[in-house]
C-alpha cells in the first residue's frame, strides 16, 4: 500500500526541492523524484475509458498484464492501471446512436446491460486486484488497500430511449455517470458530431426531465459530445454541478466536440468540472494528409457513420479496417506537452479547480508519450515542471471530480 511510504516519500521529495535550488545539474532528477513521489500519494483519476469493450472479446483478460503498443492489449488492464499509478478508472458502458424506434431501444437497453454484466464479472474475477465503486468514499477506502476502483460511467444516453426509469435501472446498476448522447442526435438531446441535421436544437423535454431524474438519483451530467446549445441547455436546468468527462479546449484546437471559452466559464460558475481528453485530434490539430483522408472517405463511404454502425460484427470490421488506416498512414500525434497546455489554459481562464484528466483511452485517446496507463506518471511529471503545487495536483488528479461527485451525492439527498 502506498501509504506507508508517505514520510519517506515526503523526506525525499523535500531532498529534491533543497537539490533543485543548491545544484543545477540536478534539476531533472530532482523533479522527477518530486514527481514519483506525489503521484504515489495522490487519489488519481481517470473518467473515461472504452476498455469494456474489450471485456467482451473472448480469450481477453484484463487481470493480464498486455504488452504497451500492441494492437491487441488495449490501453487498460489491472496490472498497467498499478503500474501507471492509477487509483480509480470510470469504466464506459458504451452503445453507438442507432434507429430511434422501439425495438431498437430494447436492443440497446440489452448491449448497455451486458456491458455491465462484464464490468460487475471483471469484479467478481479478480476481488483482490479491483472493485466496484459507486461512491467517492469507495475510490479512497479501495486506494489505502492498494486495490483499483471501478466506477461506471454510461457513454449515450440512447439505451435509456424514452422511459425515465431505466434511470433507477441503470444507477442501481452502479452507474455514476451519463453522458447524454454520442455520435448522433437522441430523444435526449443534439450532439456535436450530428451533420445531417445542421439545426442544433438542444435539449429536448425529455432531455430535461432526464437531466432532472439525474440529478434526483445522484447521476452526474456529462455533457462531453453534446452540442453547443445542449451544452446551455444543461446549465439552465441543472440542480446539480455538471462534467465533460473527456473533452478539451476549442481555443486551442478548433474541434466541435471541444468546450469555448464561454462554456467554460459557464461550466465553472455551474461548479463543474473539464476532464481534458487524450483523442489527438482534439487537442492538437491534426496535418493534413491527403492519402489518409481519402481511405477514411471510402472506409464511410463502405460502412456509413461510425455512430451509426450498430452491428456488434460489423463494428469490429469498421475498426479493424480503421486501425490499419491509422498504421498505413500513420498521423503525427500530440504529447503530454499539448495535454498541459489545455490544463495550462482551463487554470489561467476559470482556476486550477475546475479540470482533470479523461483520457478516452481504448477510445482512441492517446499521445505520444502517453499512450497507455502505464505511461500515466509522466503527466504528474509535466505538472510538477510547470510548477503546480502538490496541491494544484491532487485536484487535476481527482479531486475536482470527486468534489463534484460529493455536490451531486449530497443534492440526492436534499
Amino acid at each position: 500500500m502506498r501509504k506507508r511510504f508517505f514520510i519517506k516519500g515526503l523526506a525525499i521529495s523535500t531532498m529534491g526541492i533543497f537539490l533543485i535550488s543548491c545544484n543545477p545539474q540536478m534539476d531533472e532528477e530532482a523533479l522527477l523524484v518530486k514527481a514519483k513521489s506525489i503521484h504515489e500519494e495522490i487519489l488519481t483519476v481517470d473518467t473515461h475509458a472504452d476498455t469494456p469493450s474489450r471485456l467482451l472479446r473472448e480469450g481477453w483478460n484484463i487481470g493480464e498484464r498486455h504488452n504497451p503498443g500492441e494492437r491487441s492489449s488495449g490501453c487498460i488492464d489491472l496490472s498497467r492501471m498499478k503500474e501507471g499509478g492509477l487509483d480509480a478508472e470510470f469504466f464506459a458502458v458504451f452503445v453507438g446512436q442507432g434507429e430511434r424506434t422501439p425495438e431498437a431501444y430494447v436492443r440497446a437497453k440489452e448491449r448497455a446491460d451486458s456491458v455491465l454484466d462484464a464490468i460487475h464479472q471483471m469484479g467478481k474475477d479478480h476481488p483482490d486486484l479491483v472493485e466496484i465503486a459507486k461512491t467517492p468514499d469507495d475510490a479512497y477506502r479501495l486506494e489505502k488497500q492498494g486495490k483499483r476502483a471501478a466506477f461506471i460511467g454510461m457513454e449515450n444516453g440512447y439505451p435509456i430511449g424514452k422511459d425515465i426509469s431505466l434511470l433507477k435501472h441503470f444507477y442501481d446498476r452502479g452507474v455514476r455517470y451519463i453522458t447524454l448522447c454520442h455520435g448522433g442526435d437522441n430523444d435526449i438531446c443534439d450532439s456535436s458530431f450530428e451533420r445531417r441535421n445542421p439545426e442544433d436544437n438542444g435539449l429536448t423535454e425529455f432531455g430535461k426531465q432526464v437531466v432532472a431524474e439525474c440529478n434526483r438519483l445522484g447521476i452526474m451530467v456529462d455533457i462531453s459530445h453534446a452540442s453547443d446549445k445542449s451544452f446551455f441547455d444543461v446549465l439552465k436546468v441543472t440542480k446539480a454541478p455538471i462534467i465533460a468527462s473527456h473533452s478539451s479546449v476549442r481555443a486551442i484546437c478548433d474541434h466541435p466536440r471541444n468546450l469555448t471559452d464561454k462554456m467554460l466559464k459557464g461550466l465553472a460558475e455551474n461548479g463543474g468540472v473539464i476532464q481534458i481528453c487524450f483523442v489527438s485530434s482534439f487537442v492538437k490539430t491534426p496535418e493534413t494528409n491527403p492519402e489518409r483522408d481519402a481511405a477514411l472517405a471510402k472506409l464511410e463511404e463502405k460502412y456509413g457513420s461510425r455512430s451509426d454502425i450498430t452491428d456488434a460484427e460489423t463494428r469490429k470490421k469498421w475498426r479493424e479496417e480503421y486501425m490499419a488506416i491509422r498504421e498505413k498512414f500513420p498521423q503525427k500525434r500530440a504529447t503530454i506537452r499539448d495535454i498541459v497546455d489545455h490544463i495550462d489554459y482551463v487554470v489561467d481562464l476559470i482556476g486550477v479547480d475546475y479540470v482533470g484528466i479523461g483520457t478516452d483511452f481504448d477510445g482512441g485517446g492517446g499521445v505520444d508519450d502517453c499512450d497507455d496507463v502505464s505511461d500515466m506518471p509522466n503527466i504528474t511529471e509535466e505538472l510538477i515542471r510547470r510548477g503546480y503545487s502538490d496541491e494544484d495536483v491532487r485536484k487535476i488528479w481527482g479531486g475536482n471530480l470527486m468534489r463534484v461527485f460529493r455536490q451531486v451525492e449530497n443534492n440526492a439527498k436534499r
